[in-house]
């Protein structure tokens, strides 16, 4: 009589819920989440804003993201300023792939071209609403779920904010955005410590000029032909790919990133150090 295995079965695929991925670095996320063994669910609010002077991503860019993931992804509109958008989300992912591992703020807009005193205040509100109060809005929706995992379950729990270099220096005419993006530093890094305790990650990555359509947007903020002249601040001599700062989400929500929390990671080229 053979004996009986004692192999254990097959841990499930984690799980990530990702904010702004129907293109740029969100996009980018869940492909690279997907291709590292992940279930995705994709969101984003795919319709544009009268504030912002550029067309936001659309739902045929989101479900291309989501149809890449070979059964793996979901694709889910949800606008990171309602509640009731992001909750859906997450009761999403549990319904549909049984738990949540991972929940990364990608969602983010940008305006500008006035001083602080003068920026208009709906450009105000917009980049306040989705930039800074979408992470917590996420953070509401699935901390809970993080700290609930079904066990047994692959991993840490992990939650990764996108901020940018503008998140830790001040930039001219772009005060809201780096207001956002300063408060996204402030609250990442405190539910660090709050979640520490429980074995959950908290940590922010701020990029430096990424080839994407922000970055584009901030080219025309400050009048330049290209968004290539962005180069100038960055010690590598190039800009960077949104999957190169999609590389370092998927390394804090991995295995090899669990001992990281609290962190502000720059992705940056060098442009914190000019």
């Amino acid at each position: 009589m053979s004996e009986p295995s004692s192999t254990a079965p097959p841990l499930p695929r984690p799980v990530a819920l990702v904010t702004g991925a129907a293109r740029g670095i969100g996009a980018a996320t869940v492909a690279r989440l997907l291709a590292e063994g992940w279930s995705v669910v994709a969101t984003d609010a795919c319709a544009d804003d009268d504030a912002l002077g550029y067309p936001l991503a659309t739902r045929a860019e989101l479900d291309a993201v989501a149809a890449a993931g070979d059964g793996h992804c979901v694709a889910a509109v949800a606008d990171v300023r309602s509640q009731a958008d992001l909750d859906a989300a997450v009761d999403l992912a549990l319904a549909r792939f049984g738990a949540l591992d991972a929940a990364v703020a990608a969602a983010g807009v940008l305006a500008g071209g006035e001083p602080a005193w003068a920026t208009p205040e709906d450009q105000w509100a917009v980049q306040l609403d989705v930039n800074l109060t979408g992470v917590w809005r996420l953070a509401n929706a699935a901390v809970p779920a993080l700290l609930d995992r079904p066990g047994p379950r692959p991993g840490h729990a992990a939650f990764v904010a996108i901020s940018s270099a503008a998140g830790v220096r001040g930039l001219p005419q772009l005060a809201a955005y780096s207001a956002s993006k300063h408060g996204v530093v402030g609250l990442v890094t405190s539910m660090a410590a709050e979640l520490g305790p429980f074995d959950v990650t908290a940590n922010v990555i701020c990029p430096g000029s990424t080839r994407t359509p922000i970055l584009e947007a901030s080219a025309r903020v400050y009048g330049l032909a290209s968004s290539e002249e962005f180069v100038q601040h960055h010690l590598l001599p190039r800009l960077l790919e949104p999957g190169e700062i999609a590389a370092a989400v998927a390394f804090l929500c991995g295995p090899a990133g669990s001992a990281i929390t609290g962190a502000v990671l720059p992705v940056d080229a060098g442009m914190g150090a000019t």
